[in-house]
């Protein structure tokens, strides 16, 4: 999560027109609110990264994942009149429930389990 969050925050700012297109018109000033998200990516990837925040980091991980989850909504709509756009913009949909699901996890501290352990 640290890695998708981190690179995807980066992005934010490398290629913002790219987000400013699937930022839904009511939420205001897309370059605004890419920059914001892309803030927030990187803020949850930091948190992730240091054990001590690293519950706080999940928590807010998963609130992220939900938050943005109305631009993917918006995509669909956006492209539901091109056959290929609209394909990609639904199969992106269920793709953040296992983020949102691990995020859940690492709040959690469910990881321990799935950690390499040397024999």
């Amino acid at each position: 999560m640290t890695g998708i969050l981190g690179l995807g925050g980066i992005a934010h700012f490398l290629r913002p027109e790219s987000f400013d297109s699937i930022v839904p018109p009511r939420l205001g000033d897309p370059r605004f609110i890419t920059y914001v998200s892309g803030v927030a990516e990187l803020g949850c990837a930091t948190l992730l990264a240091l054990p001590p925040t690293r519950r706080l980091g999940g928590l807010a991980s998963a609130a992220l994942m939900v938050a943005v989850y109305p631009a993917n909504i918006y995509t669909v709509k956006k492209h539901w009149h091109s056959p290929r756009g609209r394909a990609i913009a639904l199969a992106r949909l269920p793709l953040q429930v296992p983020l949102v699901w691990m995020s859940w996890n690492i709040a959690n501290d469910r990881t321990k389990a799935l950690r390499f352990r040397p024999a």
